[in-house]
């Protein structure tokens, strides 16, 4: 499966012009104009094991920073300030990385 299996291409593609410029990013309305933000539960965890790169259940900060090349192959590389700021709102128990079992961070940036 793809993320384009869950989500919209166009909205991949508008979600991804809007956030060009180094330090854009914006994940809450990254996920809002991608449509990740009216996903269902499964369809979140999905999208989460998509985005773990290594499936290690988790979303680490070297991760992180190829979050939009997860997209595109083409997209950049946040920048260490989006990564930071990223995990930061995502990292509920404060272990420097996203766990599968909150998934729920989608809806909290």
């Amino acid at each position: 499966m793809s993320l384009t299996d869950i989500l919209s291409p166009s909205d991949i593609a508008a979600a991804l012009r809007d956030c060009q410029a180094p330090d854009s990013f914006s994940p809450k309305k990254f996920f809002q104009i991608s449509g990740m933000s009216k996903k269902t539960s499964s369809q979140l965890k999905e999208i989460f094991r998509i985005l773990d790169n290594d499936q290690s259940g988790f979303i680490e900060e070297d991760e992180l920073k190829y979050f939009l090349q997860r997209f595109e192959c083409g997209a950049r590389v946040l920048t260490t300030s989006e990564t930071k700021t990223f995990l930061a709102a995502a990292d509920h128990d404060g272990d420097g990385k996203i766990g599968a079992e909150g998934i729920n961070f989608i809806y909290r940036i």
